[in-house]
């Protein structure tokens, strides 16, 4: 009998559209989300806009926190039911499930110590030391002024700062993170990332099409999770 051949679905969450692409389809399909899709309807839009692709594996990057693959929180922009949901039942294949961010890391690491920023709504994060993935919560820690980093760098410090002023504070905020984490470079990701005008030296901006070679990636044995495994 002739083996089935692989084919990853990678599926990107967003608070605006869910996005998916396999290794079949060159151009992505968006769903439009929002606060009323909850993890059962983005499951049943997926299989429906995804019927006969023949799909073997799933890599999900969600927004929020994950830990050992599965949602830790819900999400603020979506509907609910994604903590203790179970997607390999849903998808009737494996699943392997990381922080939105992390995966668009994944697809943009070129070696060594990277730090990965998304700008949008929020502030996503991620390190990647040498081939190990550590998805990072640095959104909420202070910066300035009785406020944290998501503050000035996401979307409602932009449209509090207005644009050139947040610009300033990205910049300063990435060169901030990248010494403290030791980064040999960052990259600057996210929906926001394209309205930057410079880049500071060792940054570079990133690419949302990045996410779903991220997804590929995880099931390509890059990089590793550094997780330890739980004891039974």
């Amino acid at each position: 009998m002739a083996t089935k051949k692989s084919n990853i679905l990678a599926i990107d969450i967003g608070g605006t559209n869910v996005k998916l692409r396999d290794q079949n389809h060159a151009e992505p399909v968006k769903i439009p989300s929002g606060l009323t899709m909850t993890c059962a309807e983005m499951v049943k839009q997926v299989k429906n806009a995804t019927s006969g692709w023949g799909y073997t594996q799933v890599s999900i990057g969600y927004p929020g926190p994950v830990v050992r693959g599965h949602p830790a929180q819900e999400p603020h922009n979506l509907g609910a039911g994604w903590v203790g949901f179970d997607f390999e039942k849903a998808f009737g294949c494996p699943v392997r499930l990381v922080n939105d961010a992390a995966m668009q890391a994944v697809g943009s690491y070129e070696g060594g110590r990277m730090l990965f920023l998304g700008l949008g709504t929020g502030l996503g994060s991620a390190l990647i030391v040498d081939g190990v993935l550590a998805p990072l919560e640095l959104a909420h820690l202070p910066y300035k002024n009785g406020k944290t980093y998501e503050e000035y760098v996401g979307v409602r410090g932009m449209e509090r700062l207005g644009k050139a002023h947040w610009r300033k504070h990205v910049a300063k905020v990435a060169q901030l993170l990248q010494h403290a984490l030791v980064a040999d470079y960052v990259v600057l990701g996210g929906g926001n990332a394209r309205l930057l005008k410079e880049l500071p030296p060792e940054m570079e901006l990133g690419d949302n099409s990045k996410a779903f070679k991220g997804g590929f990636r995880l099931w390509e044995g890059f990089p590793k999770t550094g997780e330890k495994t739980p004891k039974a």
